[in-house]
């Protein structure tokens, strides 16, 4: 595969921006366009949750620096939306009216957060948190705000639950899960988050749905649950999750998995020439779980958009990395590698979760498919190579031997 001349990223975000990057890291010497919504330039997202919406912080942390990409010759233009792709041309349209011819294009347009479909979805000042200028907004928001309630027990939920009552408010956090990030780490590991938050003072509602957000024309002012109780507040934030953006690749015909993202091999090509896909709308195949497989995170981004560089210019390397995600709540940090499959996998802990020091193995098999560290911090290397390289063990090794010696 001869070199591209012009190489066109859709995306600002960290994978795009990552790509960017390390395209010219690789001596990459022709073109590179990077179109981007936003008006700030690329930035990693775990700050907008922890450090900025906590105050410790003013700015997110930046994929490059002011002046790396007027430096290293990439064209980024900020606040210009690709409208249009014309595969058999290979031109990307934009909102200001350009055409932009492409070699290669790599799709990495990110996600947008979710919306309820209940009544009073539209009222002002209902908050989600994606972008910058919402953490800025929030967190203001919080400084002034008494009573909040956060719909969504995830994530992104769980950390702003603990930024606002850093901010001194009254928290409720509704979800119809039965607890915090259940359906992602399971009952046991829930109960540790539950225990953390309502320790600090958070009120759950869980096995509650949002029937309605109430107010008038001068914003958001509590939430009608699905069992007729309502809760009244001074702020919002709904936090069910976020969807691909993939219209723009859809639109261009491009296929669109079952979980909504675009199909890519491993290599992150998708099935149109010289089409790559990055970040949180790649449904591409892993070699190492034999299915699609699409990730959300920041980790997944930062390391797609980086790998997916050599591919644009001639590689034909598989993407490998496993998935990788870390929280920051109150007291209690954590790290979590791998897929887990919390209705098969057996649940292993070693230490002790009422502490909330531990690690939580996930094993399929007498194999490590996921591992989670929380206020645990010695280990990270050897759990990464527990959960890629598939070595045989056993739940009694995994409680009390030396972690380096079963890798």
């Amino acid at each position: 595969m001869s070199e591209p001349k012009r190489i066109v990223i859709v995306g600002a975000g960290l994978a795009g921006a990552s790509a960017a990057a390390s395209l010219r890291e690789r001596g990459y010497s022709g073109e590179i366009l990077v179109l981007g919504d936003e008006k700030h330039r690329p930035y990693e997202l775990p700050p907008l949750s922890k450090g900025l919406l906590l105050g410790d912080k003013d700015e997110p942390d930046w994929v490059r620096d002011e002046n790396f990409y007027a430096e290293h010759n990439v064209d980024l233009r900020s606040g210009v939306t690709a409208t249009r792709i014309e595969l058999g041309a290979r031109l990307v349209l934009d909102s200001h009216g350009g055409e932009h011819r492409f070699d290669r294009l790599l799709l990495a347009t990110g996600s947008r957060p979710r919306s309820l479909p209940v009544p009073g979805a539209d009222l002002p000042g209902l908050r989600t948190l994606r972008t910058l200028d919402d953490a800025l907004g929030l967190r203001e928001d919080l400084a002034k705000a008494e009573r909040v309630v956060v719909v969504g027990a995830g994530w992104i939920g769980t950390e702003v639950a603990a930024a606002a009552r850093k901010h001194d408010c009254e928290v409720t956090v509704v979800d119809m899960v039965s607890g915090p990030l259940e359906p992602v780490l399971g009952p046991d590991i829930s109960a540790v988050f539950r225990d953390l938050h309502s320790e600090h003072g958070v009120t759950w509602r869980l096995g509650a749905g949002v029937a309605e957000f109430t107010g008038g024309p001068d914003g958001v002012r509590g939430v009608r649950l699905s069992d007729g109780s309502e809760l009244t507040a001074d702020l919002v934030l709904v936090a069910v999750g976020v969807a691909p953006r993939v219209e723009l690749a859809h639109a261009a015909g491009l296929e669109i998995a079952d979980d909504g993202g675009v199909c890519a091999d491993a290599g992150l090509r998708t099935a149109a020439p010289d089409v790559y896909a990055a970040g949180d709308i790649a449904a591409h195949f892993h070699p190492r779980y034999g299915k699609r497989v699409r990730v959300e995170h920041w980790a997944n981004a930062k390391n797609q958009g980086t790998h997916v560089a050599g591919n644009l210019i001639g590689e034909n390397e598989p993407y490998l990395n496993s998935p990788y995600f870390f929280t920051d709540q109150y007291d209690l940090g954590c790290e979590y590698r791998g897929i887990a499959d919390i209705d098969t996998d057996e649940l292993v802990v070693r230490g002790d979760l009422a502490s909330r020091e531990f690690i939580a193995f996930w094993v399929r098999q007498g194999q490590v498919t996921a591992a989670m560290n929380v206020n645990m911090w010695d280990d990270g290397d050897a759990l990464k190579s527990l959960v890629d390289g598939r070595a045989t063990v056993t739940a009694d090794q995994l409680r009390t031997a030396d972690l380096g010696s079963l890798v």
